[in-house]
């Protein structure tokens, strides 16, 4: 099977058991790029600890659900962002100013878009969570 997305796979997934209301999710196939920005959701508190159960060919990762997530996913195309230019992208895949994370790929690695606000930085958006 030959996947396209595996960080979209990834958070539908985790957005499917969140909706059934379980208490974890197995994401599988997981890649870098989905640890990193698993990362981020987890350092702004909407999931839990994860675990990577295994680092075979595809490999498997387990994520605990805190009951937080009311959607998530990821932006295709992958925009550039500027530090100036936040507030549009802000409105387009949040509910409200302040409200939910981005997720930004940089030169210093995946981080929320606020800390990249923070070091002056910009990137390309990856994904959304609130």
């Amino acid at each position: 099977m030959v996947m396209n997305d595996t960080l979209a796979s990834v958070l539908s997934h985790i957005l499917n058991c969140e909706k059934k209301g379980m208490t974890e999710a197995v994401a599988k196939p997981i890649s870098k790029v989905a640890l990193d920005v698993l990362k981020v959701i987890k350092e702004s508190k909407y999931i839990g600890d994860f675990e990577i159960i295994s680092q075979a060919r595809g490999g498997q990762a387990k994520v605990h659900l805190l009951g937080r997530i009311n959607k998530c996913g990821v932006i295709k195309p992958r925009f550039s962002i500027r530090k100036d230019n936040f507030e549009k992208f802000e409105k387009r895949f949040l509910p409200a100013k302040g409200f939910g994370v981005l997720v930004v790929s940089t030169s210093k690695g995946i981080m929320t878009y606020s800390q990249a606000h923070e070091k002056n930085m910009g990137g390309k958006l990856l994904a959304y969570c609130y």
